[in-house]
């Protein structure tokens, strides 16, 4: 059995990369999703004008690792209170995002608790986006897993 997760952290290749180091994880791959340009390359996205946030589709094993757990992840590896960017990276395709794919996910996805130390230590509002599952669409001429073949932790230096 297997289910799916949608999530927008900033620069995709780092959250991918995170992503696949966690147990229960059977695959994580990059590409856009939420925005209004059909199939848009990775320059489109670049321009912050097709709306689209960078994102990583996480297909996991809920019989090892629950989504809340996933949640957990996701909250751990990017800094929430940080609009529209994530380090160096700036621009709408870097929010924070969380697409669900169904009701339970948009359940505990709306959960008001802060599970990590970055936004609990935020006093305003910490921005996400919450949305319905959108297409995901792949990046073309890109490949996942690209921080591990390049041998590489993470995309920020």
């Amino acid at each position: 059995m297997q289910e799916i997760a949608t999530f927008g952290a900033g620069c995709f290749w780092g959250i991918e990369a995170a992503f696949r180091r966690v147990p229960g994880v059977l695959d994580a791959a990059v590409g856009y999703s939420g925005g209004r340009t059909e199939d848009p390359s990775y320059q489109d996205v670049c321009t912050d004008t097709t709306g689209h946030a960078e994102v990583v589709q996480v297909t996991f094993d809920p019989e090892k690792l629950s989504y809340d757990q996933l949640l957990n992840v996701f909250w751990t590896i990017h800094d929430p209170t940080q609009v529209n960017r994530q380090g160096p990276d700036y621009g709408a395709q870097y929010r924070t995002a969380i697409f669900f794919h169904s009701p339970e996910q948009e359940a505990a996805a709306k959960s008001p608790s802060r599970p990590s130390k970055r936004a609990a230590s935020c006093v305003a509002p910490w921005p996400r986006k919450l949305l319905r599952r959108a297409r995901f669409g792949a990046p073309k001429n890109t490949t996942s897993a690209t921080l591990e073949k390049r041998g590489a932790a993470s995309c920020h230096i």
